[in-house]
C-alpha cells in the first residue's frame, strides 16, 4: 500500500510556513501499514495540481491533498478536482448547515457571505468529511480502486478531519500489512562507530525487519521497522532483536522513543536516590533546565536553574570571586567548577551541574577557543569538570553541550 502527500500553497514554497501536515500524515499512515512514497509541494495553480494528481495516481493507491480549500479566489483545489474527475460542484446541505451553525455559535456579529456559503459546494462524486473546526469540508473520492482525500491546510482542522473521518475509512477500504516501529535512543557514540559495533547484529536481523540510523548531535536513534501479517509475531521479533542489541551496546542505550527518554531516566535516577539538582548555566542559556522540566513531575527533584550569561552576573548572582575569573578566564575549568559549587551551596541541592563555553561567533569576555565548553558536576563524593572542543558552529555547540550535560547526569556515579 503506497501513498503520496501533496501539499498546496505558495506559503510553503517560499518558506513562510513549515509543512508540519506531511509529517503528521506520514506517521498516521505508517501506523496502519500505508507507506508514503513521496511528498510533493506545489503552487496553488490548476495546472500544477492537475499534473501532481496525474503523477501520483500512477504509483499510489492513496493520494492525499492538503491546502487550497479556502473561500478566496486564490484557492483552486475544488475547481481543479472537478476538472480532474470530470465533475461539477453541487450544494451539500449538511455542509451548509454546519457552516450556518458555526456562524451562529461563534461569529454572531457577522453574516454569512456568499464566499462562505460557496464552501458548501463540493464535487458531486465526493463524500464530504466533516470539519468540526472550520467551514471547508474534507473530501473523499474513490476512483478506479484509488482513494483521493482533500483536506484544508490549517493543521488543527486537517488533523481532526483525518483522524476522525479519513483514517477510519482508509482502514475499512484496504487490507493492509502491519507495520511496527520501535526506536532505541543511544548516546555517546557516533553513527559510524555505532555501525561498526553492531554490524554483526544488523546482518543477522530477520528479512522482515529493517534498521534505520537517525543521527543528531550527540545521539543516534536506531529504528527497527517490522512489516508482516501477524502483529504479535512482529512485536515479539522486535523485542528479541533489541534484547540481542544490548549485548553489543547495552551501555549506550538510554531508553526507547515513546517509552522513556533520557530526561525521564534522569528524573528516575534522582528520585531513587531521593536527591535534588540545581543548575548554573552560561553558554547553554537555560536549555538544560528546559529539557529537564519538560518531563511531568520534574519538581520532585529539580530545584532551580540560574542562567548567568554575562560575566558580571556570575559575580553578582553566584558570588564567584572576581579574582578567580581574572586569573583563569570566565570560560575555564576553574570558573565552571566554582559555578557548580556556588549554585549547590545557594540552593541546598545535593547535586549541581554548571556549564560555560564559547559558542561564538566571537570570543566575548574569554580568550578560550570558539567551540570550547566546560561542564562541571558537583555531587556527594564527586567534583569533576569535563572539557570539550567542538567545531565552530554556534547552534551545534550549544545543542551538543545540552546533550552531554544530560549524559553526564545520567551516567556519572555518586553516593
Amino acid at each position: 500500500m503506497n501513498a503520496e502527500i501533496i501539499t498546496i500553497g505558495d506559503e510553503i514554497l517560499i518558506g513562510q510556513i513549515i509543512d508540519t501536515n506531511s509529517a503528521f500524515l506520514a506517521q498516521e499512515l505508517n501506523k496502519i501499514g500505508i507507506e508514503v512514497t513521496q511528498i510533493t509541494s506545489i503552487q496553488d495553480h490548476p495546472t500544477h495540481i492537475f499534473n501532481a494528481l496525474k503523477k501520483a495516481e500512477a504509483y499510489n493507491q492513496v493520494i492525499i491533498i492538503t491546502g487550497g480549500l479556502g473561500p478566496t479566489k486564490d484557492d483552486k483545489t475544488k475547481a481543479t478536482l472537478c476538472t480532474y474527475f470530470e465533475d461539477d460542484l453541487v450544494l451539500n446541505q449538511d455542509v451548509l448547515n454546519h457552516i450556518e451553525e458555526l456562524f451562529d455559535k461563534y461569529i454572531e456579529t457577522s453574516s454569512i457571505s456568499k464566499l462562505n456559503r460557496d464552501q458548501a459546494y463540493i464535487p458531486s462524486k465526493a463524500i464530504a468529511l466533516k470539519n468540526e473546526f472550520g467551514t471547508a469540508p474534507g473530501m473523499w473520492f474513490f476512483e478506479n480502486g484509488k482513494v483521493y482525500i482533500s483536506m484544508p491546510g490549517v493543521p488543527y482542522e486537517m488533523k481532526n478531519i483525518f483522524t476522525k473521518e479519513a483514517l477510519p475509512r482508509l482502514a475499512k477500504t484496504f487490507e493492509r500489512p502491519y507495520v511496527i516501529h520501535k526506536t532505541a535512543l543511544t548516546y555517546g557514540v557516533g553513527e559510524s562507530t555505532l555501525a561498526k559495533l553492531i554490524e554483526d547484529w544488523e546482518n543477522n536481523l530477520p528479512s522482515f525487519i529493517k534498521l534505520a540510523y537517525l543521527p543528531s548531535l550527540g545521539k543516534v536513534r536506531l529504528r527497527l521497522s517490522a512489516r508482516g501479517g501477524n502483529k504479535e509475531i512482529l512485536e515479539q521479533a522486535l523485542e528479541e532483536a533489541f534484547k540481542n542489541l544490548k549485548s553489543y551496546i547495552g551501555g549506550n542505550i538510554k531508553g526507547f522513543e515513546g517509552e522513556t527518554s533520557i530526561e525521564e531516566e534522569i528524573a528516575r535516577k534522582f528520585n531513587l536516590k531521593n536527591q535534588h539538582l540545581a543548575l548554573a548555566e552560561s553558554c547553554t542559556g537555560g536549555q538544560i533546565a528546559s529539557s529537564l522540566v519538560n518531563v511531568p513531575g520534574a519538581s520532585s527533584y529539580f530545584l532551580a536553574g540560574l542562567v548567568t550569561y554575562a560575566t558580571q552576573m556570575k559575580i553578582d548572582l553566584l558570588k564567584i570571586e572576581e579574582s578567580i575569573i581574572q586569573k583563569y578566564s570566565v570560560v575555564s575549568k576553574e570558573v565552571t567548577l566554582e559555578m557548580a559549587k556556588k549554585v549547590k551551596q545557594q540552593t541546598g541541592a545535593d547535586v549541581a551541574l554548571a556549564t560555560t563555553g564559547n559558542a561564538g561567533p566571537t570570543k566575548g569576555d574569554s580568550q578560550a577557543d570558539i567551540g570550547q565548553v566546560y561542564i562541571a558536576l558537583v555531587a556527594p563524593g564527586v567534583e569533576k569538570v569535563f572539557s570539550f572542543l567542538w567545531k565552530k558552529n554556534r547552534e551545534k555547540i550549544i545543542e551538543k553541550a545540552v546533550v552531554k550535560a544530560q549524559q553526564i547526569l545520567l551516567e556519572e556515579n555518586w553516593n
